[in-house]
């Protein structure tokens, strides 16, 4: 499963920097000075077959059917837990039957495929820094550790090992705002040790640019008033990508009230 991602970030720069996609990061992300270990590549729309092979037809004119078909396998299986998922938290707050259809309606994907450099000299290194997902929720698979998630105390770092047959999904920041702040949302890091490159699938359930994301009115009461104001998608991105402050804190400088 993850040698697909092997043979993916072995091509060369200029072929992986056909990957454009329509948004920040969606497509080609190469190593930065502030970011030297990371890079990734990714593809919108990850659910529809056709845009899986359209990428592996930019990618590889000649065909490369065993990504395809690990692509198109890995994406049906993440979106589709993430339905799982969504219904689930929908239910539990009894608003599945007014609630769930118009969320998934206003929901687009989009599946990052992230390669971590083993550090130099055998050093820890930054991976990822310290954030959260500007989106609803996101939901990893991963080949090694590096993975840490801050406690809710805020005060350690906790490891969450890969394993088996697995997935680790976090709550993101629309999500928190929807709930009217009944979800804990985890800032998470990646910490490079070792000597072998980390590789990860990333599937990122986004509400669409103009969709407004606001707290249901069975949510917000007495104990529980409104926590964030509602707001469009598609101004929170903006200020999450260039806000000045940490982006753990983006929600809440965004939208708090």
């Amino acid at each position: 499963m993850f040698m697909v991602l092997k043979d993916l970030f072995d091509l060369p720069v200029e072929t992986k920097k056909k990957n454009v996609g329509s948004r920040p990061f969606s497509g080609y992300v190469g190593r930065s000075q502030q970011s030297p270990l990371y890079e990734s590549l990714g593809i919108e729309e990850p659910d529809l077959p056709s845009q899986v092979q359209a990428f592996t037809d930019l990618i590889w004119p000649n065909g490369n059917p065993r990504f395809c078909r690990t692509v198109k396998s890995m994406s049906k299986m993440m979106v589709e837990l993430e339905q799982i998922i969504r219904k689930m938290i929908f239910e539990s707050f009894g608003v599945e039957k007014k609630y769930y259809e118009s969320s998934v309606n206003d929901t687009e994907y989009g599946i990052h495929f992230v390669k971590y450099d083993a550090p130099p000299n055998n050093e820890t290194g930054v991976g990822a820094r310290p954030h959260t997902d500007g989106g609803f929720i996101s939901i990893l698979n991963y080949s090694l550790p590096g993975l840490e998630v801050l406690s809710k105390e805020n005060d350690q770092w906790l490891l969450v090992e890969p394993r088996q047959g697995t997935f680790t999904v976090f709550v993101a920041d629309a999500l928190k705002a929807w709930s009217n702040g009944r979800f804990h949302l985890a800032t998470h890091k990646v910490t490079m040790r070792g000597k072998k490159n980390r590789y990860t699938y990333v599937m990122f359930a986004i509400p669409k640019d103009e969709a407004v994301i606001e707290a249901p009115k069975e949510l917000v009461d007495k104990d529980h008033p409104l926590a964030f104001r509602p707001f469009k998608q598609m101004d929170f991105f903006r200020f999450y990508l260039t806000n000045s402050s940490p982006q753990d804190n983006a929600l809440q400088s965004f939208a708090g009230i």
